[in-house]
């Protein structure tokens, strides 16, 4: 059984950094790309970075692309999202998810690329 517990949200001010990690079990982590996800108030949840197995490739959303940054280490079987200059609109549920080795599409942006979710964890930022 595979899980995924996140850590490190909490409230913090407009222009100040964050780091969430995101602890795995019951699987090979180092076999599988890990993303994170963010869910907003009344919106859907929507991609926000992803990272490959061994840490080489990440992608990021426009709208966090030179402000987060997401890393690895898989001798702890973590991943963690460090979030810089925060606005208030990235306030919301953070998500991390394992990749799907089932996932036979290319789009790694999509919700339905990732088999395994954490429960989230909450990021408030005030203005």
């Amino acid at each position: 059984q595979v899980q995924l517990v996140e850590s490190g949200g909490g409230l913090v001010q407009a222009g100040d950094s964050l780091t969430l990690s995101c602890a795995a079990s019951g699987r090979t982590f180092s076999s599988y790309a890990m993303g994170w996800f963010r869910q907003s108030t009344g919106k859907e949840r929507e991609f926000v970075t992803v990272i490959s197995w061994d840490g080489g490739s990440a992608y990021y959303a426009d709208s966090v692309k030179g402000r987060f940054i997401i890393s690895r280490d898989n001798a702890k079987n973590t991943v963690y999202l460090q979030m810089n200059s925060l606005k208030p609109e990235d306030t919301a549920v953070y998500y991390c998810a394992t990749y799907s080795p089932n996932y036979g599409g290319s789009y790694y942006a999509t919700q339905r690329a990732y088999d395994h979710w954490g429960q989230g964890i909450q990021v408030t930022v005030s203005s």
